[in-house]
């Protein structure tokens, strides 16, 4: 099996280039201009929209994908906004709508917040990724992809 033309798919790692964009052009993020990143398939580091768009793409490939929001980062969801009470944050907290705080979870770790809307009795924090709802212009450059066992 050559090395040079391997496709896209599970088991392969690969090497590329990307940036994410909303559909108004604005860039959320990219590696364009720097070193490819790589990665296996299915460890986690893409989501699995995401993912199957690369599945059959070869080394010096190039597409521009419109992901949908439920391929992307979901629908926002109304369970993920959380009323808390005002005096659960200090008192010379600057509050302002769109302000993200970062609060810890159950497990110890730290989720990030939004602030859309406060009182002097409550705060709704919308924990909804940043992205959610949202159409995602996903596009990518793939620089090689080879068979996941060579590392």
């Amino acid at each position: 099996m050559s090395l040079v033309n391997v496709p896209v798919s599970e088991g392969t790692r690969v090497y590329l280039n990307f940036s994410v964009s909303l559909q108004d052009g604005s860039e959320v993020d990219t590696n364009f201009g720097g070193d490819p990143v790589d990665f296996v398939i299915g460890d986690g580091s893409l989501l699995p929209g995401f993912e199957r768009l690369l599945f059959g793409m070869t080394g010096g490939e190039r597409q521009m994908f419109t992901v949908l929001p439920e391929n992307a980062f979901g629908q926002p969801n109304d369970n993920n906004l959380q009323y808390l009470p005002r005096d659960q944050f200090d008192d010379d907290a600057e509050l302002e709508v769109g302000l993200v705080f970062s609060f810890a979870d159950a497990s110890g770790g730290e989720v990030p917040g939004m602030i859309i809307s406060f009182d002097d009795e409550e705060v709704t924090v919308d924990f909804n990724h940043p992205l959610a709802g949202r159409t995602i212009l996903f596009d990518v450059l793939v620089h090689r992809v080879e068979p996941a066992d060579l590392h």
